[in-house]
């Protein structure tokens, strides 16, 4: 007699375009902010893993970087780590976002995305029609029989990953897929990332919500220092020390702002989710810091960790 699973694990990539929902969709899963979530598009640098657990299974979900055409040296960076997540997977889940137009979604970019990163990957693939409430039922149907008609993935679903609509199917599909039959972490552990990397995700996170659209896509944010003092002496705040590199004095000068007003303001918002997300207070010291063209020089790339 042939053995009966109970539990299943694996690893399963996220990819899609920029602004398909796919950090949405990862944290609605989890149930927890742990990608960060902006209305701008290329929020997303590096991969976030994110480990859903239920009493069937264990998935680790590969956030990663939205696909696009390649403007910079940086881009590639991120397009690469996208790349790896491929090869790191067990599954893949490529998210095309629905289209409130004539048509229901951009086939050029599903083609994109299907023909030249997941299929090629050779790994099991489910098709997800994020932002589904934008359709109505008959143009849902038609979206997902064009999906299956042209691609054949494993599984096509429809979803609002932003309203938690059909996440549990997503779960569902994904389980047959994942090789383990037993659990790759701890319970408790919602990620493998350090602290440290979440911490300077929400200050670029502000940045996103706070300044125009230049800005921004010119800044990285470094932890230069964080010193967890509470562990000594739980009356004492920890110590974050960071730099925000941008590529121009003018960037720094709107950063700054007027007599540091903007950076103020930067300092206040991210310290207050800092604090939320570990759970105890902290000191945050933030500098600017000018790098011109950090973007297109390998040496700054690579020591960002790109």
């Amino acid at each position: 007699m042939p053995y009966k699973r109970t539990f299943y694990c694996g690893y399963t990539s996220i990819i899609g375009p920029p602004n398909a929902g796919k950090s949405t969709l990862l944290n609605r899963l989890l149930d927890h902010k742990l990608s960060i979530v902006t209305p701008k598009p290329q929020t997303t640098r590096k991969k976030i893993t994110g480990i859903y657990h239920n009493e069937h299974c264990q998935i680790v979900f590969l956030d990663t970087p939205g696909i696009m055409q390649p403007m910079q040296m940086l881009h590639d960076a991120m397009l690469k780590t996208t790349r790896d997540t491929l090869r790191e997977a067990d599954a893949v889940v490529v998210m095309i976002p629905a289209s409130a137009g004539n048509e229901p979604f951009d086939s050029i970019t599903a083609a994109m995305l299907f023909d030249e990163w997941a299929l090629p990957s050779g790994k099991p693939v489910v098709a997800v029609l994020n932002k589904a409430d934008l359709l109505d039922t008959d143009a849902r149907r038609r979206a997902l029989d064009n999906i299956r008609e042209i691609w054949n993935p494993r599984e096509a679903l429809a979803i609002s990953a932003l309203r938690g609509e059909n996440t549990g199917r997503l779960i569902e599909a994904l389980l047959p897929l994942m090789p383990h039959d037993r659990a790759l972490f701890p319970e408790d552990i919602l990620s493998t990332a350090p602290e440290r990397f979440f911490v300077s995700e929400i200050i670029r996170e502000k940045i996103f919500l706070q300044y125009g659209q230049e800005v921004p896509y010119a800044t990285e944010v470094v932890i230069d220092e964080f010193r967890e003092q509470h562990e000594n002496d739980p009356s004492r705040k920890d110590l974050i020390r960071c730099s925000i590199v941008v590529e121009r004095d003018s960037q720094k000068h709107i950063l700054i702002g007027t007599r540091g007003s903007a950076l103020k303001k930067l300092g206040q918002a991210a310290r207050k989710d800092i604090e939320e997300f570990l759970g105890r207070p902290v000191f945050l010291e933030i500098f600017v810091k000018v790098r011109p063209n950090w973007r297109k020089k390998k040496n700054l790339l690579k020591s960002y960790g790109y």
